[in-house]
Order: structure tokens, then C-alpha cells, then sequence
């Protein structure tokens, strides 16, 4: 049994970024909006509705954006992308294999209780644990014991029958040395892994969760610089407030943060115009010509990490050859799209990762992702046609995707002669857990923002067999064994040269169509100022504050 699928999904059609989350509290008089902000009051941001809200199982843009205010994270990274200790003390190895972590003293769960090396090591082996389907399992399958809590599923005559029981409940490489230290030994070296570490799965649990995970979900305990009230109010809002026993050095200027859940960012956009919501992570497609005029200096762009694409249910016989995978990445148009439906709020891509990270290659895609019709057309010929002639798109509603998955349907219909449709999935939870479950038919959108700043965080979640993101059923030996020999380098460099030559393999197979890197495209209300989003697409509310 291997856990559920994971990864940071974002769920908008314009994000991306790399303003890097800046270590140390603000002040009331940062700059912000207009210039001065004040500290105190209430503020309001807009998100769909999370899938989950336990931190091992929450892999999706918009339960981050919450956690990301429960919770502090081991490590966070600086101005160069590099990670630095938050809630760690410091995190070290001699042969990239072992690690040791030690964590600040006197930090405190939300309900008082302390927060200690056994604290992660319980919620690690609770996000490992198979039958515990955590979104985020794939995470801690580089740790020495996984394999003991995910057997694999046996195949019979008639298919893959049901797993066996785990063999065990605890991973054999994590050890609680004392209160505040903890090894980690890996079952092959990862020269990187301390940037890992940074992720939303490697959070810490308090016993509440162990004891009852459901009850937990519905008000997470955290140890960050704010906690919740009351409880989860789905498909409506969650409200956290300022943590007053918080340790960090970003301390909140607010009292507290509302969260409001849409369904459509349309209305969340009217709600910010109206100055009923404060801030819109993600002005919508639809609204990015008038945005400028309504917000003035309130309307802003920051760099991101996000990569837009659409992505081919490879099991299905339909869209099993590269070369119809190829043709319909040739018949799209890139360039009118950016420029026409995006307003050149994204770029085109043509490669398999953000130019964000180190080792990212310039159209390394080349002629599949050129954009031209006859060679589509012959390509698609040569292949023997798409069965029933026609396809569908499918992408969630609440994320503001409808115009350009529209217009790229028209342009496969004008170009290829193929029927296209888009097919929308109200909510990108739902979305996930349909294709999750291949119980969506077709091919469908899908927006990856990196976990961590690596080249190996675009490849392996995504594209390896059994990737904790691979939807698609892509799977590659020479792929696989390339993502992981690079894992094991002794130096980023050696390990760039490889996940390079695994990227080639993608551009041969063609498991998605990459479509277009992205920025953060947000605006705010006048009530609020200081905003800011980081690498993430997470609003930075330590640092908002009330105009």
C-alpha cells in the first residue's frame, strides 16, 4: 500500500513566485499600500476551500496558506533560496545520510503543551503510516523504514489486489534522541535534504492529534505565530488570531486574520473592489485588463515558482502515444494566450521546470512545443488520430481557469480538427481527489508551486513511478533511476547534470504539455497594507497590516 498522492497542487490560474519569506517582524510603519501601516486590528484573505488542514496530508495551495499561519516550519530560505533554521536550532550531517536536528527550546503547542523532538517524529510516522492515506506520504519515503509501513500492493491474475498490513507503525530511521533532538537516517543520501525540510508535511503534531486526527483537522493545533478560533467552518471561513506565547522572530502585526472561502474568483475579486474582503491572492483572468484601473498601486505582481500545464491520463489508451501527446502541445499558441486571455501576467513555458530554480534550461521542449499547425496535424495523422476525434479539459471552477482552458480548446479544435471541450470540476479539492482516484476522464489542468527551492522538486513528485503527484500514471525507468541517481550526488552540481538528463527523457514522453510559468498576481483592499506573497502563493501575514 503507498500513501495517497501529495504535492503543493495550486489550485489559481495566475501564480508563481519568488519573493522568498523574509526572516524578522515588521513594524508599524513598514511600507506597504500606501506607506504606514498600524499594528492591531483585523484583516480578511481570500482562498477556496482547503482539502485538508492536518499538515502531513495538506499538499495544496490553499490549506498552506492556513498552516502557514498555525505552524512554524524548521526551516525557512533566504534572499538566495538557501534554507536557514526557523523552528530548528540547527540540522547537520556528516555523510548526507544521518541527520541530526535539534529544535529551539521552549516552544509551545497552541494548547500549551511543549513542543519536543518527539512531537515530529509522531507526526512523520503518523504522515508515513500507508493506511493513513496522507497526501503527503511520498514525502518521507527517503527515510529508512518506509517501505515497513507501505507494503506494496500485490498483483493477482485479475489485477492489483489489496495491500497487506504494514509490518510496522514507526519508521526504524527516526530515533528521539531527547526533548529537543532527533536523528533522521535516510535510506540513501540526499545532499539537499535539510532544504526539504522546510515543506508543510514535516510540521510538527501534538498528542491531541494522535489521539483523535479528525477532531484535530477541525481546529488544528500549531506552534506559529497565530492559532485558530473556534473551528474550520467549511465552504464558509477560518479565523486565526495572534499567538501571544509565539517565539519566532516574525511576530504579527494584526490581532487576527479571517479566512474566506469563495467558490468563484470572480466574486472574491467584486468582494475586494467592494472592500468586503482585504486581500485576492489571485486577480482572475477575466479581471486582469480592468485590475490596473480599479487598484491602482493596490494591484501587484511579485516573481513565483508556479508551472502551469496540462497533464494526460497516460493509462488511458486514448492518450497512450507521445506523438498524439505531441501534436496537441504543437497546436497550441503559447504566445496569443499569454499575451490575449493572461495579459502577460504568465510566460510561456517550454521546459519541465521554473526558471526559478538552479538547472533550469531554456526550452528544452523544442519543436514539441513549437507552436505549429501542419506539423500537428501531419503528427497526429502519422499517429492514427485521436479515438472519437475529440477530447476534454477538465479544471476546477473555483480557480478562474474557464477562459483560457476555453481558449486553448478553441485553438485545438481550429488547428487540429479535434473536438475540444472544457469540463469544469467545481472545486479544486474535488478536482484533486477525482484524478487522484482516476475517476476523471480526460486530460486535465493542473498547477505545481514548488515545496522546496530544487530542480528535483519539479521531477520526482511529479513525473517519477508512483511520484506522490503523478496523477497521470507516467512512469520511466531511466527516469526514475536518473531523479534518483541525482539525489544521491554528492554536490548540486553533479546532481543538476543529472535531473537535466532525466528532463530530457520528458521531452521524449510528453506525460504533460508544460503551458506557462507564472507570477503572483494579487491586489488588496485600501483598509490594509504591507502585502506581500512569497515563494509559496501564500500572503505573508506576519507582515500585513491595517493601512
Amino acid at each position: 500500500m503507498r500513501g495517497a498522492k501529495s504535492a503543493k497542487w495550486v489550485s489559481g490560474a495566475i501564480v508563481v513566485a519568488l519573493a522568498v519569506t523574509a526572516c524578522g517582524g515588521g513594524t508599524d510603519k513598514e511600507e506597504g499600500g500606501k506607506g504606514a501601516g498600524k499594528a492591531g486590528g483585523e484583516v480578511s484573505v481570500g482562498i477556496s476551500e482547503p482539502k485538508r488542514l492536518v499538515p502531513q496530508t495538506t499538499t495544496e495551495s490553499e490549506g498552506s496558506q492556513v498552516l502557514d499561519a498555525l505552524f512554524r516550519p524548521l526551516v525557512s530560505y533566504d534572499a538566495k533560496n538557501q534554507p536557514v533554521e526557523d523552528a530548528a536550532e540547527s540540522i547537520t550531517s556528516t555523510d548526507n545520510t544521518l541527520w541530526t536536528v535539534k529544535i529551539k527550546p521552549g516552544q509551545k503547542f497552541h494548547d500549551g503543551t511543549p513542543v519536543t523532538a518527539k512531537s515530529y517524529v509522531q507526526g512523520w510516522n503518523w504522515g508515513a503510516y500507508g493506511p493513513n492515506a496522507a497526501d503527503g506520504n511520498y514525502f518521507f519515503a527517503t527515510i529508512e523504514g518506509y517501505d515497513a509501513l507501505n507494503p506494496a500492493d500485490p498483483d493477482g491474475e485479475e489485477g492489483p489486489k489489496k495491500a497487506p498490513e504494514p509490518s510496522a507503525k514507526e519508521m526504524s530511521g527516526l530515533k528521539v534522541v531527547d526533548d529537543t533532538t532527533f536523528t533522521v537516517k535516510l535510506a540513501k543520501p540526499f545532499a539537499d535534504y535539510k532544504t526539504v525540510l522546510g515543506y508543510t508535511v514535516f510540521y510538527p503534531l501534538p498528542d491531541a492529534a494522535i489521539a483523535n486526527i479528525k477532531a484535530y483537522e477541525q481546529a488544528p493545533i500549531g506552534q506559529g505565530a497565530f492559532k485558530i478560533e473556534g473551528k474550520w467552518d467549511h465552504n464558509k471561513s477560518i479565523k486565526v488570531v495572534k499567538n501571544p506565547d509565539y517565539t519566532g522572530d516574525k511576530k504579527p502585526l494584526v490581532d487576527s486574520v479571517t479566512y474566506k472561502i469563495y467558490q468563484k474568483q470572480e466574486t472574491m475579486y467584486k468582494d475586494v473592489v467592494a472592500g468586503a474582503l482585504d486581500v485576492i491572492p489571485q486577480v482572475p483572468s477575466s479581471e486582469l485588463a480592468n485590475a490596473p484601473k480599479q487598484f491602482g498601486e493596490r494591484f501587484k505582481s511579485s516573481p513565483a515558482s508556479t508551472f502551469q500545464f496540462v497533464s494526460f491520463p497516460t493509462y488511458d489508451k486514448k492518450y497512450a502515444k507521445p506523438e498524439i501527446r505531441k501534436a496537441i502541445s504543437m497546436a497550441i499558441d503559447r504566445e496569443e494566450i499569454t499575451k490575449v486571455i493572461l495579459n502577460d501576467s504568465q510566460s510561456p513555458a517550454r521546459s519541465f521546470v521554473s526558471p526559478v530554480v538552479g538547472g533550469y534550461r531554456d526550452n528544452t521542449c523544442g519543436d514539441s512545443c513549437k507552436f505549429d499547425p501542419a506539423a500537428a496535424k501531419a503528427l497526429l495523422a502519422k499517429a492514427g488520430g485521436i479515438e472519437g476525434n475529440k477530447i476534454n479539459i477538465g479544471y476546477n471552477g473555483d480557480g478562474g481557469h474557464k477562459e483560457w482552458v476555453d481558449a486553448t480548446c478553441n485553438q485545438v479544435k481550429k488547428n487540429l480538427g479535434v473536438d475540444c471541450v472544457g469540463q469544469a470540476v467545481p472545486q479544486f479539492a474535488e478536482l484533486l481527489t477525482q484524478v487522484e482516484q482516476k475517476k476523471f476522464s480526460g486530460m486535465f489542468r493542473m498547477g505545481w508551486i514548488m515545496d522546496y527551492p530544487s530542480m528535483e522538486n519539479y521531477l520526482g513528485p511529479l513525473f517519477t513511478t508512483g511520484g506522490s503527484s503523478n496523477y497521470y500514471g507516467y512512469s520511466n525507468k531511466k527516469f526514475d533511476k536518473l531523479v534518483e541517481d541525482g539525489r544521491a550526488a554528492k554536490s548540486s552540481e553533479e546532481a543538476i547534470k543529472l535531473w537535466q538528463q532525466a528532463e530530457d527523457v520528458l521531452v521524449q514522453d510528453m506525460p504533460v504539455i508544460p503551458l506557462r510559468f507564472g507570477k503572483n498576481v494579487f491586489a488588496h483592499s485600501k483598509k490594509v497594507a504591507n502585502v506581500e506573497m512569497d515563494l509559496f502563493n501564500r500572503v505573508d501575514v506576519t507582515k500585513i497590516s491595517k493601512a
